[in-house]
């Protein structure tokens, strides 16, 4: 089932009452969207997210990221920071999946790794607590997300 397909078939069993859950048909087409990206981009003022990201999408057997320097403190003052970061850069690349960062919702309430398509939609997500609570450094959180988002969606690590 192609990726398009997929969620318009979902749609229409949302619309008709007969959705009973995600399928492993889901699952598999958004493994697949993320495994065919070819333009993967990550907001970012500097390079230490996406050097983690890398390392991450490697253990995984996925393709590499790359960085899309912009400006997002402005998406500091929406309600989703994250989500509002990955939408500027969907809106300022060419990208096949964006990955992003940033606060949860308010300050103090943790942060949120996204993953989005090129229409916007959320992918996978992995979240944190506020740095205050796990004391971790930014790398080792931004890896901790970024595991957790892909294995929410079942990727396993490669071994070897």
């Amino acid at each position: 089932m192609a990726f398009e397909k997929m969620i318009k078939n979902a749609f229409e069993e949302s619309r008709n009452n007969t959705r009973l859950g995600d399928t492993f048909e889901e699952i598999n087409e958004i493994q697949d969207y993320i495994r065919n990206a070819q333009k993967i981009y990550v907001p970012n003022k500097n390079g230490i997210k996406v050097e983690v990201l890398n390392e991450v999408l490697d253990e995984y057997g996925l393709p590499p990221a790359r960085i899309l320097q912009i400006n997002t403190n402005t998406a500091d003052t929406s309600r989703i920071p994250a989500l509002a970061k990955a939408y500027m850069a969907l809106d300022q690349s060419d990208g096949d999946l964006i990955i992003a960062r940033g606060r949860l919702g308010i300050p103090g309430s943790g942060s949120l790794l996204i993953f989005i398509d090129n229409k916007g939609r959320i992918l996978t997500a992995g979240t944190s607590p506020s740095h205050l609570i796990h004391q971790k450094s930014i790398e080792q959180a931004v890896y901790e997300e970024a595991c957790e988002a892909l294995e929410k969606i079942g990727f396993k690590k490669i071994e070897g």
